[in-house]
């Protein structure tokens, strides 16, 4: 009985670290994830996205080929807006001429392969959606110039989104991924945000 008495109205834990008291189950705190955690969680974000962007970039492509004749237009939005397929020797929005394919496809490669390595030690949220974005763009361009004729890893890019194409060279979903992941790189790094989330400190001048 005393050895009863002696634990009444004090707090029990029990294994599943649930706490008891008056008789009352209270939920244990919540453990926040550790490093490893995040990080894997970032990289498998990179992954996704890269593999959305690169899934909707090989099947736009193949859509175009099969019914979109090589120079032919389709007007959606009169002159605003046009679907066509052009072929590119250049990198992104036709920049630069044929005889640069190679580096480009190079410089793609390269790309990718920083970004696997950087990938590691993300915990942003914010360059873990930028870097998914420039690692699909940049595989799914990679692949034509890899597949495509005239030659392996001479391939020209399938274009085909003309937005006033008059003003503006024709492009694809890879292209806009890569542009995308840009400006969220360039507005992260405005805020001072680094890869593991944490803010670079304002100086006064």
């Amino acid at each position: 009985m005393r050895g009863v008495q002696a634990t009444a109205g004090k707090t029990l834990s029990s294994p599943d670290a649930t706490e008891v008291t008056g008789g009352q189950a209270a939920p244990a705190a919540s453990v926040p994830a550790g490093p490893c955690q995040v990080r894997r969680g970032r990289i498998w974000l990179v992954l996704g996205i890269a593999v959305l962007v690169l899934a909707a970039d090989i099947i736009s492509k193949a859509l175009v080929t099969a019914n979109i004749g090589l120079g032919d237009v389709i007007h959606v939005a009169g002159d605003a807006l046009e679907l066509t397929q052009v072929r590119n020797g250049g990198a992104a929005f036709n920049i630069g001429g044929t005889s640069m394919t190679i580096v480009f496809t190079l410089i793609a490669a390269g790309v990718i392969g920083y970004i696997l390595r950087t990938a590691r030690n993300l915990r942003s949220a914010g360059w873990a959606v930028a870097l998914g974005l420039l690692l699909g763009g940049a595989t799914g361009n990679l692949l034509d110039r890899i597949f495509r004729a005239p030659g392996p890893f001479r391939g020209d890019v399938v274009d085909w989104i003309g937005v006033v194409p008059r003003y503006w060279p024709v492009f694809n979903l890879a292209d806009s991924a890569i542009c995308c992941g840009g400006v969220l790189i360039a507005i992260l790094a405005m805020r001072g945000i680094r890869f593991d989330g944490t803010r670079m400190a304002r100086t006064d001048a």
